[in-house]
Order: structure tokens, then C-alpha cells, then sequence
């Protein structure tokens, strides 16, 4: 990789990672609490705008989510479920780099978010509280599809703005 190319990567890192934190934050009119569920709305955009840029990306702007949602003061279930980032971004982007596919990416990560915002949650649900396990699942997934959705349009937007495809939007590529 050249080191343009790496610059630009880490200033994309930088900028995502800044929403990433400032997002949960300043947006908690955004949240949904369906209890014990909370969902804020566009938190996982960044997550998945780094996707498309690169792995490395991806894992930098889920350990910001992660980091956001710790200073929010928010309890730690729910920054160790914004932990869940950093996996489900390095998933997508190597979806997306393999395959240049970014709904593909959104639609296969999403059952995988869920079952991991569920599982870093076990040790604070009570012992045989599954509902709370389920709810999160199903949660996670919903809130998953809506903010991949939200991102799809932003990405298309940038990528119609530079006269690009969504894979090549936030590089210098000159292919369309």
C-alpha cells in the first residue's frame, strides 16, 4: 500500500471513528429503549462506512464505538455490546473485500451482531433470564438492518457526489 494511499486510511479512520464516538454521545435523542433493549438510531453507520474503506478501518472505528459509548456513561452491557463492532466492521470489510458487495455484507452480518451483542451481555443477566438474551438478539439485528440501510444511502449519496461506485467512493480509484 502506498503511503498515500495509508494517509488517506487513517484520516477516513480518524473522521469515522470521531462520528463513531460522537454519535452516542450528542444523538441520545436518537435512542430507542424497547427494555431492556437500547438502540441508538446511526450509531453503526461509521462502522459501516469503514467497512467499505478497509478492515484496518473498520476494527479502528469499532474500538472508537466501543470508546463512545463508554464515555456516554452508559452501563457496561451495553458498551461491551458496542465492543461487538470491532468483529462484526472486520467481518463486513473482508465481505466487501472479497466479494465487492456491500448488502451482502449488511445481510450476512447482521445475525452475527445479534448473537455477539447477546453473548458479551451473559454475565450480567440474571441466571436463567434467556428473554433478555432474545430481545438483545433481535434487537441488535433490527437496529443492524436499519442503520446498514441508513449507510447504504449515505454511501450511494457520496458515491453519486464523486461520480464513483460505493467501492471506489472513498479512494482515488477512477473507476465509476
Amino acid at each position: 500500500m502506498n503511503s498515500n494511499k495509508k494517509v488517506r486510511q487513517m484520516v477516513f479512520a480518524a473522521l469515522l471513528t470521531a462520528f463513531a464516538i460522537i454519535i452516542p454521545i450528542q444523538f441520545g435523542f436518537l435512542k430507542i429503549i424497547i427494555p431492556p433493549f437500547t438502540a441508538t438510531i446511526a450509531s453503526h453507520v461509521p462502522m459501516f462506512i469503514a467497512m467499505l474503506i478497509s478492515p484496518m478501518v473498520a476494527v479502528v472505528v469499532g474500538i472508537g464505538s466501543t470508546l463512545g459509548f463508554s464515555l456516554t456513561g452508559l452501563p457496561l452491557p451495553v458498551v461491551f455490546r458496542a465492543s461487538t463492532h470491532i468483529v462484526v466492521g472486520l467481518i463486513g470489510a473482508i465481505i466487501v473485500l472479497k466479494n465487492r458487495n456491500f448488502k451482502m455484507a449488511i445481510i450476512i452480518t447482521g445475525p452475527i451482531h445479534g448473537i455477539l451483542e447477546a453473548l458479551v451481555i451473559i454475565p450480567f443477566v440474571p441466571v436463567g433470564d434467556y428473554k433478555i438474551l432474545i430481545i438483545t438478539c433481535i434487537g441488535a439485528i433490527a437496529h443492524h438492518y436499519v442503520d446498514g440501510t441508513i449507510a447504504y444511502a449515505l454511501a450511494k449519496a457520496i458515491a453519486k457526489s464523486r461520480r464513483k461506485n460505493i467501492y471506489t467512493a472513498f479512494n482515488d480509484s477512477k473507476s465509476a
